[in-house]
């Protein structure tokens, strides 16, 4: 019997959930999961999640007493709401989830680490081993000088928000556990800007997680890279045997459902005999290829704006619901 694509991929990639959904991650099996800011505020309004949301309020309301208002508990709470999703995703998968530190400190070093150390305070407290957590981060200079602290402190970090070779170079050198390369948005950002399409190899977010991954294995670097933000089951296939893929579940649901060979395209014995110059990425080096490169200036910075827009909304969202927990209670 043929396997189909997704069974395939398993073989040569550990492929992780991109998704807050729970029932998703319960019918794919994923080794990992991974969210986002936007993907826990989506989940928090659905219904199946509801239960948690108010118990993460309720605890914070406990924390707080009756002298704070809602919006200090909304604050507390967000804080407490994406590990909270991540205690439950660990029920489910047997790897690692990863959790955001706040994407509003991108540019702050010291007040990231803060919030990486108490994100996995709140991880140590509940028993979960450090090594079935990843702190993610924006691949900002100040956030990977941040990894590069945790990291010594035996947190592990996940670099999200990474659209350049600079970031990623920067980000290994810095020692963090894994990268996250955005192979979608990379592509909308040049569809946009070219007015073309591109499909396979030609597809610039397919080609960046390439040119990064043979450049870490034929340096042998130890950071792991994981693809993420696909936008087409095309892209995964061009990128089979990366170390991880991050995916969403309905482009799981068409891995799983498709059955074709899937050859490997990624290889690290490969990546050792190619000809690839070694970068140094200093502080100067970096910001010069950041303001080169106009795709990833833009892209980080919309991608920061997004996930800090999408936190603003969940905190208006759960201010709302602790006030109305709060009415039903006191009648």
């Amino acid at each position: 019997m043929s396997k189909n694509l997704l069974e395939q991929l398993r073989e040569m990639t550990v492929v992780v959930a991109d998704t807050g959904d729970m029932e998703a991650m319960k019918k794919f099996r994923p080794q990992d999961a991974t969210t986002n800011p936007s993907l826990i505020a989506a989940a928090s309004q659905l219904p199946q999640y509801q239960s948690l949301v108010d118990g993460v309020l309720l605890d914070a309301r406990k924390e707080l007493g009756d002298t704070a208002d809602e919006k200090q508990v909304a604050n507390l709470a967000f804080k407490h709401l994406a590990v909270a999703f991540g205690k439950e995703i660990l029920k489910i998968v047997p790897g690692r989830v990863s959790t955001e530190v706040d994407a509003r400190l991108s540019y702050d070093t010291e007040k990231s680490i803060q919030q990486a150390r108490e994100i996995i305070a709140q991880y140590d407290k509940a028993g979960i081993g450090r090594d079935h957590v990843l702190v993610k981060l924006a691949s900002t200079w100040e956030g990977i000088r941040a990894a590069e602290i945790l990291e010594k402190e035996g947190i592990h970090c996940n670099m999200t928000l990474l659209f350049g070779l600079h970031q990623a170079i920067a980000s290994a050198e810095a020692g963090a556990t894994l990268i996250s390369p955005f192979v979608g948005r990379i592509l909308d950002w040049y569809k946009k800007d070219t007015g073309q399409d591109y499909q396979g190899v030609d597809d610039p977010g397919v080609k960046s997680v390439t040119t990064i991954y043979n450049y870490f294995k034929k340096f042998g670097y130890k950071t792991v890279v994981m693809g993420a933000s696909f936008r087409n089951i095309g892209e995964i296939e061009e990128l089979a045997g990366c170390d991880l893929l991050t995916i969403s579940p309905q482009l799981l649901g068409e891995l799983s459902s498709k059955e074709a060979d899937l050859p490997r395209k990624l290889d690290p014995a490969k990546a050792k005999t190619m000809n690839i110059e070694k970068l140094t990425i200093d502080h100067e080096t970096f910001v010069k290829m950041h303001a080169a490169d106009r795709m990833a200036t833009d892209k980080l910075k919309e991608g920061i704006d997004g996930f800090s827009a999408a936190l603003e909304k969940l905190e208006v969202l759960l201010a709302k619901r602790i006030t109305e927990l709060e009415a039903v209670a006191a009648k």
